[in-house]
């Protein structure tokens, strides 16, 4: 455990509605080591975001609920501590980039009193230093003018910018894990690419333990360390992302490459995985993907695929391997 940052195990995260319950998370495990950039990668509804928010207990309860598991940081179980000690974690030990900036910030809010903010709750900073700390974030983040930025609201900066700030939000406390959850999602292709460079700088510099959620392989193959694939609320694959491009075990797992654009191909369509992804309160009997997955055997529609060790750092759930 010396190299493990974060340990999930069994993590069931589920949601309790009129129409039935949504098992959002329905048995994920993996680990984060120290330094390392893990990637959650899947489909939108496979359940990558709702782990992310299980760590920190960031969802709305009721109606989640984390029915099963463990989250393990530092001698300490996130999915059964107090509130009161997953505060002091929340934005210091463990922070989290949001999806959508805009929503993320507060638009009643000055960018420099909300990292400001921040900063005074969880560091021995007085108002002046919070301030000079704020500044060299966000000079570091790339933004032109800091100084000058402090006084904005949000609606007064772009959508790259707007990312930019809350990753300099992020990290005003030096946390030892940062979640990015599509950071790229909702900006250019310039900005992104100039988004990645800034967390491969945060790892050669910081040395983070990063968790970067992500439905595109491309991104996961400029930026990851390794991989879990997920679907159906389950992680599916687990290896370093090297083996996940080159060697993929699971039938999604090499669906989801051959989806990914190719300049030397010459067809007219994109590939796609057919069918969509399954319902999260009526989940198909047996293994989740076999309803669209082009191998699908008699047993897959009866029982759970067990998990499987390939290698030494690959594991899939899959009975083409049973």
């Amino acid at each position: 455990m010396d190299n493990v940052s974060l340990k999930v195990s069994n993590l069931r995260t589920h949601f309790l509605t009129r129409r039935g319950i949504v098992k959002a998370v329905d048995g994920v495990d993996f680990e984060l080591r120290r330094g390392e950039c893990l990637c959650l990668v899947g489909e939108s509804g496979c359940g990558k975001t709702v782990t992310a928010l299980s760590i920190l207990r960031l969802f709305d309860s009721p109606p989640g609920k984390i029915v099963g598991g463990q989250i393990s940081y530092d001698g300490l179980d996130l999915a059964k501590c107090s509130l009161r000690q997953l505060r002091q974690i929340r934005g210091k030990d463990i922070a989290i980039v949001f999806q959508e900036a805009q929503s993320a910030l507060n638009p009643v809010l000055t960018i420099g009193d909300q990292i400001i903010e921040q900063i005074k709750l969880h560091l021995p900073l007085d108002y002046s230093m919070a301030r000079d700390r704020t500044i060299s974030l966000l000079s570091e983040m790339g933004i032109p003018s800091a100084k000058r930025v402090l006084s904005y609201y949000p609606h007064q900066l772009s959508g790259g910018m707007k990312q930019r700030v809350l990753i300099a939000m992020s990290l005003s406390c030096d946390p030892q894990i940062l979640i990015a959850d599509e950071p790229t999602t909702a900006v250019d292709v310039t900005i992104k690419a100039q988004i990645l460079d800034i967390f491969h700088e945060l790892k050669a510099s910081r040395q983070l333990s990063t968790i970067f959620i992500t439905h595109d392989l491309a991104v996961v193959a400029e930026i990851g360390d390794r991989a879990v694939i997920m679907y159906g609320g389950k992680d599916v694959e687990t290896a370093p992302v090297s083996e996940i491009i080159n060697n993929p075990k699971h039938p999604y797992t090499s669906g989801l490459i051959e989806c990914l654009p190719d300049v030397s191909k010459t067809a007219d369509r994109l590939a796609s995985i057919p069918g969509t992804t399954p319902n999260p309160i009526e989940m198909p009997k047996g293994c989740a993907f076999h309803p669209r997955c082009p191998k699908a055997m008699k047993i897959c529609k009866q029982q759970e695929p067990p998990e499987i060790i390939t290698s030494k750092e690959h594991k899939v759930s899959c009975h083409l391997y049973t």
